[in-house]
């Protein structure tokens, strides 16, 4: 199973959502209406009104079951909302894009779905209304007319209720309200730079100083960057600085780690806007300077090296008095993208790495020697001599902790030289820049002797093969072909 591909325009298509104030909202009677209505005249047990979000589907209606709120991954209506006609499934489980889906293989049990795009003025396609059963359903062409109706009914009420919320500004909060539309449309340009950074193989601490930077300049703040967490080490990097606050970016540099610490802002697990920052401490019987007026974190995740959080504060006496509900659905957007980012990093690397030793496996070896086209490198295969009968003497479960030692010191030893593979059971790959067999055993040996430290090895027998030598299409058969060999040297030295 797959989820439905992102639109382009994605980003465009979440700020026209936001505009219509609808995602998290209670029951509403004419919403209910055109669902009861879309159910009786389909003949369905199933009819709901779902708006795709950015990384869930959540409804406004529902009938005949409770309200059908999913991962947008799991979402039928993420795929009707690419086009403009709908979509429809006559049997979830023989369709290969859901046969696997929990919507199918669990409740609802979903065999036959039928969805209509909510396409609003705008031509943003927001939601869907859409029918589905657990039997056999036939759906003809006058049913979609229909669903078709019924969701520019939708539509339409949708436009009237926000209507109803501007009629009910005064002249100066209408004006105000269209600067903010026109602000939304410039943050959704800005969560568009911050998707295309996302995308883009940076180290994470640089991608989200990146972020940051276009943070800061899209919320007017004062400062914005990136608090990083590393055991017991807190530290602060500014991503923006605005020409206003230069003269107090000293005092902040120099107090903020402390106070973010006081404030346990490391901690948090949910994003907190702070409009009184002295308020907020006092609070918690701490004091900060008074010159910080308002400050906002995003937690967005952790790798292995570290825990991440964004931050923006605007000083005292700010023009913009508090954190907008625009502003904080730009951070909160802003960080979801973040931690998708980092979540697919983490599984990435899952992926690319041995799950006994921790160091890079066969399959990260086959991708890095095609990657390794153009540039000259030395690959060595090594061979621990004399495991077996540590597995047979003291057991694998020492043989695999002999493994481990010796793959997580070769990897300290080589750190920024090379990169350590496992290839087979007791053999490991290393690739390295242009070097000799001399110089890279004596990482081998240093390695071996942390080994040797828990259990006895007779050694680490080496296959060297550069990728100047003409057989660079046979590079990995070549060094086995040498390890073989100096293993074959080794037996015959210690029965001589």
């Amino acid at each position: 199973m797959s989820g439905a591909p992102v639109p382009a325009s994605d980003s465009e298509r979440l700020m026209a959502l936001a505009y219509y104030g609808i995602l998290d909202t209670p029951p509403e009677p004419q919403f209910d209406r055109i669902t009861r209505l879309a159910a009786h005249i389909l003949g369905t047990p199933v009819a709901t009104i779902n708006f795709v979000d950015q990384f869930r589907q959540w409804s406004k209606s529902s009938v005949g079951l409770p309200n059908l709120n999913a991962p947008r991954q799991d979402s039928f209506c993420a795929w009707t909302i690419l086009d403009d006609q709908p979509f429809v499934i006559e049997d979830a489980s023989a369709d290969p894009r859901f046969r696997n889906n929990p919507l199918v293989t669990g409740d609802p049990h979903i065999h036959m779905y039928a969805g209509a795009p909510l396409i609003m003025p705008s031509g943003q396609r927001i939601g869907t209304l859409c029918v589905t059963d657990h039997r056999p359903h036939p759906v003809n062409d006058r049913d979609l007319q229909v669903l078709k109706d019924l969701a520019d009914m939708v539509v339409t009420e949708l436009e009237l209720r926000a209507y109803q919320q501007r009629l009910s500004l005064s002249l100066e909060a209408q004006r105000e309200h269209s600067q903010e539309l026109q602000r939304t449309l410039q943050q959704a340009s800005v969560l568009d730079g911050v998707s295309q950074l996302v995308e883009l193989n940076l180290d994470v601490p640089d991608t989200l100083l990146a972020v940051a930077g276009l943070l800061g300049d899209a919320l007017d703040a004062d400062h914005a960057g990136l608090i990083t967490v590393h055991d017991h080490d807190l530290q602060i990097k500014l991503g923006h600085v605005h020409p206003r606050a230069a003269a107090s970016l000293p005092e902040l540099s120099a107090r903020a780690p402390a106070a973010a610490r006081r404030l346990a802002l490391h901690r948090l697990s949910l994003p907190r806007f702070i409009d009184d920052l002295s308020h907020y401490a006092a609070q918690r019987g701490q004091t900060v300077s008074a010159d910080v007026a308002q400050a906002a974190v995003i937690p967005v995740g952790s790798d292995p090296t570290a825990t991440y959080l964004l931050f923006a504060t605007r000083l005292r006496d700010h023009a913009v008095p508090g954190w907008r509900g625009r502003d904080r659905n730009l951070l909160e957007a802003a960080g979801r993208t973040v931690r998708a980012m980092l979540d697919r990093r983490l599984a990435a690397e899952y992926i690319r790495h041995d799950a006994l030793t921790g160091v890079l496996n066969r399959r990260s070896l086959d991708q890095d020697l095609n990657d390794m086209t153009e540039m000259p490198f030395t690959l060595t295969l090594l061979g621990l001599d004399g495991l077996r009968d540590v597995n047979d003497l003291e057991g694998h479960s020492q043989g695999d902790k002999l493994l481990r030692i010796f793959g997580a010191a070769l990897a300290a030893e080589l750190d920024t030289v090379g990169r350590v593979y496992r290839y087979t059971g007791d053999q490991f790959v290393l690739l390295t820049d242009p070097t000799t067999e001399d110089r890279l055993m004596e990482y081998v040996d240093t390695a071996l002797l942390a080994t040797r430290q828990v259990s006895p090895l007779v050694g680490v027998s080496a296959g060297t093969v550069q990728s100047s030598e003409p057989v660079r299409d046979t590079l990995l058969l070549t060094a086995e072909a040498r390890l073989a060999g100096a293993r074959q040297r080794r037996a015959e030295r210690l029965h001589a």
